[in-house]
Formats: C-alpha cells, structure tokens, sequence
C-alpha cells in the first residue's frame, strides 16, 4: 500500500511544502520525501569529466578524457620509503591533529621554492597548504566574494574551479583567449562594464583545458588592467613544473608589487594527485582569512602526505624527478601529436603545447562536436566535449580535450586511429 501525505508548515518554521510518501516494503516504513537544496547548490551540475570518467572505468575504453599523471612517473617506491620511515621513526606527527595552516616544515619548504621561482614576497606574502589546488581556488573565491560579484575566467577553463565559484552565486563571466592567453581588448571591455569585478582566475602555464600558455607581455597587460581596475588576480599553476619545451615564462605573482595576486600550486602533477597536497602563496591578510576559512572546511590537509611531500621534496632530488616526467610527458605529446595528425583529417586542427597534459583539437563547422564525442565513446575511445569548460554549456562550441599522460602508447595509437575514422565518416 502507498499513501501519500502532504504536510504545510507554517512561515515562521520556513519549510513550505514537503511530501512524504510512506510506503511498506517487507513490513518496514520508508519516508521519502521532497528534498528542498540550498540556492547555492540547486542548480549545480556533476562534473562532465567525472561523468565520462565513470564510462571509462571500464576495461575496453582507451580514455583520452582523464587529466591524470602517467602510473609510471609516480615516485611510488621513494613514497614507500618514506611512508616507513615515518611510522618507525616519528608516527604521532603524522597520525595527530595539526595546524591549519600546514606542516610548518613543508611551509618552510615551499617558501623557500617560491622565493626562488619569485612567486613569493616575504615582505608581503605568507603560505598555506591546502587540501589539492583545487582547494587554494575555493578559499580564494570564498574569502574576496560576495554573492552575484563578478569573478572573470578564462574561455573555456578548469571546470572543477568553475563549479566551485558557482557555488557561491557570484556572477562568473568568461573572456574569449587567443593562442597566447586572453584577448586582452575583450577583458578589458569586461572590467569596464562587468557588475563589481572583484577577481580573475587564470591559469598561464599550459591552460586547462587548450594547453596554451600566455606570453609575457600579456601576463604584464593582465597585471596592468587588475591594478587599473582594482580587482585580484588568482593564478592557478599546476603545470607549470612539467614544462618539456621552450623557456620559462615569469609568473603572474613575480610581477606583483601591490599584493594583488594570489598563487596556487599542487603537488598533485608533479609528486601524486591522492596526497591531495596544495599551497596558496598569498598576501598575509587573505592567508589569514583562509586559514579560517579552511578550519571550518576540513580542520588541515592531510598532516602525513604533507610530510611525505617535504620529504620528498627536500631528500629525493625532486629537481631530478621533474626531469625524469618531463621527459615522460614529452614523449607521450609528440606519440599523441603526430598519432592525431597522421590519423585524423587535415581540416581538425590541434594546439601545440610545450608542457602540460592537455591539447585542444577543433573541428570544421561541418562536423557535431557533440555527435563526434558520442561516436567515439560508442566506438571506446573518450574524449571531453569542448562545453565542458564553459560557463553556459549551451554556448557553441566545436572543440573536444584530449589528454596525452594517461593512456599507453599501444593506447594512443589505437585511440587515435579510431577518432580518424570517426572523423572521416562525419566529414563524408
């Protein structure tokens, strides 16, 4: 039997209306009712991502779709090595509560890396560690903005970042890029009649999800406009250390003489993603308010894989093994590079990135992105639908992202004869 009941609550207890279904299974009650979410996650979506990535779990796919390091760079045996000296020599400091603001020798550690690589101003600045990068963008956005403020990306950009800053209703607005970074006229238009711009999110070192990187002059151009405009500037740097070709670009921060950027890096790239270790390089003020922030978030990131990290970092040649991935990922790209352009028509055109994991590739108007997607998962090979990193996924769009670190070179090869076909058939 099933019987349905409708409750009204009054105003003053601000509930409105809730069914309750009572139904009898095996002689037990089960109330379902009608769940009434938050404004500030009802219209949030899961990730399309992680949505392919539930399909790709599966052992017949070659997936082009993950953003995951390459199994073999992982330093899986030093990690071990580590992990054991720790639990013999000192386990309490890994398996107690710590501070929020981080495992003070890892803070040490970085701030000493930053200040070489000037993304770090001891005058001004401090660090903390954060739980991935991904969470150094949340407290970012957290800490600066209010409700229906504007924060301006890049377009397209890091979904993961974006469903974050949409969840807390401010007004995010994105900026068309070139081959180098932002179209700089376009951003600027932006800051001009945008509604209370209060930050920009960018990601400069092998962008996700084009792999493009912005020049230098941009990277001035883009410090110059924020200071014009009295807005901050969150940079997100998780590539930056795999850069397999060509010269360094100075970092956004190390042009910073206001306090008007914020720096995020991880570890996840260069060390492990599972060790869900970041830093956030900031002026001390947003540090401060970070660190609270995070109390209440998470209490601290995970104290063992921070001390992991450190050690890693300062006893294992970590210089070394950014050498030894850059060399993987190197090769990986250029199997991925000339595999797509051998297999796939000439009228598909592809980014050239010098580092990273990603590279964009963009079809003729003739051709359904969506369609050519859908197609090769059928046919088992994924790929990520180019709306994924829009702000509105309705916009038009004809590119896909194709990652090169995580499948095999058998895979690559395979995968990417199958998206020739794919692509063949949808263009005759």
């Amino acid at each position: 039997m099933t019987v349905s009941i409708n409750i009204m609550l009054t105003n003053e207890a601000r509930w409105g209306i809730i069914d309750i279904i009572v139904k009898r299974k095996n002689k037990k009650e089960i109330f379902i009712m009608n769940y009434r979410f938050s404004d500030k996650v009802t219209g949030l979506q899961a990730s399309a991502i992680r949505e392919i990535l539930k399909f790709t779990s599966l052992p017949q796919v070659i997936s082009f779709a993950a953003g995951n390091p390459a199994p073999e760079a992982f330093p899986s045996e030093q990690i071990g090595e580590i992990a054991a000296k720790i639990m013999s020599e000192n386990p309490v400091a890994a398996l107690q509560y710590s501070i929020t603001e981080g495992y003070m020798p890892l803070r040490e550690t970085m701030r000493k890396r930053l200040l070489f690589q000037n993304s770090y101003n001891p005058e001004i600045d401090d660090v903390i560690i954060t739980s991935g990068g991904q969470q150094g963008n949340e407290l970012a956005c957290k800490v600066l903005l209010n409700e229906h403020e504007t924060l301006i990306c890049e377009s397209p950009s890091f979904t993961g970042s974006m469903t974050s800053f949409k969840s807390y209703n401010v007004n995010l607005v994105g900026v068309p890029c070139e081959d180098d970074g932002f179209d700089m006229a376009a951003l600027e238009n932006t800051l001009k009649y945008a509604t209370n711009p209060k930050l920009i999110y960018v990601i400069p070192n092998f962008q996700n999800p084009t792999g493009t990187c912005m020049s230098l002059a941009k990277r001035k151009k883009l410090y110059e406009l924020a200071c014009a405009y009295d807005v901050m500037i969150l940079e997100d740097n998780p590539y930056g250390e795999i850069r397999f070709e060509g010269d360094n670009i100075p970092s956004v921060k190390s042009l910073d003489t206001e306090g008007r950027v914020i720096y995020v890096g991880s570890f996840s790239k260069v060390i492990a993603p599972g060790l869900r270790v970041g830093f956030v390089s900031a002026p001390k003020d947003i540090i401060q308010k970070m660190v609270v922030c995070k109390q209440v978030a998470d209490v601290h990131t995970n104290i063992f894989a921070q001390i992991i990290c450190n050690e890693f970092v300062n006893n294992y040649d970590f210089d070394g093994h950014l050498a030894k991935i850059r060399e993987i990922y190197k090769k990986k790209y250029h199997l991925m590079i000339s595999e797509l352009e051998k297999n796939l028509p000439d009228s598909i055109k592809f980014t050239h990135p010098q580092g990273g994991l990603f590279l964009w590739g963009t079809l003729p108007d003739s051709v359904d992105m969506k369609l050519f997607c859908k197609t090769a998962v059928e046919r088992n090979v994924a790929v990520v639908p180019g709306v994924a990193f829009l702000i509105n996924e309705n916009e038009k769009c004809n590119s896909f992202r194709v990652n090169y670190s995580t499948p095999s070179d058998e895979n690559i090869i395979k995968g990417t004869k199958i998206l020739g076909d794919v692509a063949r058939e949808m263009l005759s």
